[in-house]
């Protein structure tokens, strides 16, 4: 007995430090220590280690709660009423765009967009009886022949004719009966064929586009009601490279009266472009839709790149017959001030840059003064791809005198609309609508391409008169028209080659400040 006791107390010792020794493997498990690696340091490491993992995630979270505080805070200065709170406040930013997207931030109205005050159902629409009176300019002719020239001969015909100084002066001057120059000169180009001829004169309401040098294709208008299928004619001006283009690219069908249609479009093929510059015969149906189809009483001009979202009935309701306004056009996007456009059009190169100077300088000495909140217009600068009109004597009046312009000076529309509201003064009333309302009614689709002549890149005098070389060519310079090698236009813009009855060399344009960044 006494022998085995020993053995006894050794073998609980024994016991005892084995138990002690699984104490600390386990530990070390836990702690994701190898097993048989256990060094006197081993808990500091473990202190440190829990300690760096506890210091990352509290700094983890202190960051994000300063990323949500700072987000936060960007969301109270935007809608802060306090202007100088209100100041730190970037909408464009991508935090901003993030934070409306998962919610923080209420859905806000495109500023490119606005809602429009619309009539609901176009078959509750009451269409105006008769016509708008005319009450300034009862009778309104057109010159239709060319004149003789002094020498008793007889240049040949010009589509916009030969007008002089002198009788540009007087189509200004307001009579009951007025004779002036508005195109379709006879023998000077864009003619239709007889069967457009006889379609379009059953045509009261006309909603008109065009496409000129394969810019664009048709795009089909939406949201059309039985009644404005029924109502309206849908009538594309075209010229046979566009023709040619757009039957390449889609379905055209024929009637048995030959025309020719893509879908509830019917295509007008002008035959005999009247310019050597495809925006300038763009013009033509755009500016002068009264004289292209003459028995419409009603029509809605919209650009071949635009697709129409909106019943034409509802737009006229809306834009002419509501506020009981024959002319109603948009403002544009970015300008108010001619001079602005004009020095946005040099940068984009929409048309050479001497020749837009000297378009301008005209309009200065002639009195034009730059846009300000004093005018009693909202805008000089309208977005011409959209014009709603009854083809009234006075309507028609003011469409003849912008084409004028159009075709003695640049074809940049934009750059003449201002100075013929200008110089008609208070005798001539439209409408001229937000912006925002233009972007509600279409759908913008880009152009094939962007420019259409190579005079557009004309930068300086000697490029054209060709002893200057353009270096700053686009990827459309092979494409673009260059009148047999010739930057100067020889049946438009003539006259910016006229001499002028006065001396422009001291007039100095005003001084532009860009009001947008995007202009």
């Amino acid at each position: 007995m006494d022998k085995e006791s020993p053995r006894s107390v050794s073998f609980r010792t024994h016991r005892r430090g084995e138990r002690s020794n699984l104490t600390l493997h386990t530990k070390d498990v836990e702690a994701g220590l190898p097993l048989g690696r256990v060094s006197q340091g081993s808990p500091m490491k473990i202190v440190w280690k829990k300690g760096f993992i506890r210091l990352v995630l509290v700094g983890g979270i202190l960051w994000m709660l300063l990323i949500l505080l700072a987000s936060l805070l960007h969301v109270w200065s935007c809608q802060s009423s306090i202007s100088f709170i209100s100041a730190m406040c970037n909408k464009d930013s991508k935090v901003f765009s993030m934070l409306g997207s998962v919610g923080f931030v209420p859905k806000q109205q495109s500023p490119h967009r606005c809602p429009i005050p619309l009539d609901d159902n176009p078959d509750k629409i009451v269409i105006p009886k008769g016509r708008t009176p005319d009450e300034i300019v009862k009778n309104l002719t057109y010159v239709m022949e060319d004149e003789i020239l002094p020498d008793g001969t007889q240049s040949s015909p010009l589509f916009g004719g030969h007008q002089n100084w002198s009788q540009r002066e007087e189509s200004f001057r307001l009579t009951s009966n007025m004779k002036v120059h508005c195109g379709f000169i006879r023998n000077g180009g864009a003619e239709m064929a007889p069967a457009d001829i006889k379609y379009a004169k059953k045509c009261r309401f006309v909603v008109a586009s065009g496409i000129f040098d394969g810019y664009d294709v048709p795009h089909q208008p939406s949201n059309l009601s039985p009644r404005s299928k029924k109502l309206f004619c849908f009538l594309m001006a075209v010229d046979k490279t566009s023709l040619k283009f757009i039957k390449e690219n889609v379905t055209v069908t024929e009637d048995s009266d030959g025309g020719k249609w893509v879908g509830i479009w019917r295509l007008v093929l002008l035959k005999h472009p009247p310019y050597d510059e495809p925006r300038r015969n763009g013009k033509v149906p755009k500016i002068l839709t009264h004289r292209l189809f003459p028995k419409a009483q009603y029509s809605i001009w919209i650009d071949g790149k635009m697709e129409l979202i909106v019943d034409p009935l509802l737009i006229l309701e809306r834009y002419l017959w509501r506020g009981k306004h024959t002319f109603a056009i948009s403002q544009h996007k970015h300008h108010r001030n001619i001079y602005e456009e004009a020095d946005s059009n040099k940068r984009r190169k929409r048309y050479a840059r001497p020749l837009i100077d000297l378009h301008m300088k005209i309009y200065r000495y002639e009195g034009l003064e730059p846009w300000n909140s004093t005018k009693k217009t909202i805008s000089d600068v309208p977005e011409g791809a959209i014009i709603i009109r009854e083809h009234t004597a006075m309507s028609n009046l003011f469409s003849c005198l912008w084409f004028n312009e159009v075709n003695l000076f640049t074809p940049r529309d934009q750059l003449s609309f201002g100075y013929v509201v200008y110089r008609l003064g208070d005798l001539f009333r439209f409408f001229m609508f937000p912006n925002c309302e233009y972007n509600s009614l279409f759908v913008l689709h880009p152009h094939i391409r962007e420019h259409s002549s190579r005079i557009e890149w004309v930068t300086n005098w000697n490029q054209l008169k060709g002893n200057g070389a353009i270096s700053n060519k686009g990827k459309d310079w092979d494409q673009a028209n260059a009148n047999n090698g010739n930057l100067i236009e020889s049946r438009g813009g003539l006259g910016l080659w006229t001499p002028y009855p006065a001396n422009l060399d001291s007039v100095v344009l005003p001084p532009v400040d860009r009001t947008s960044k995007a202009g």
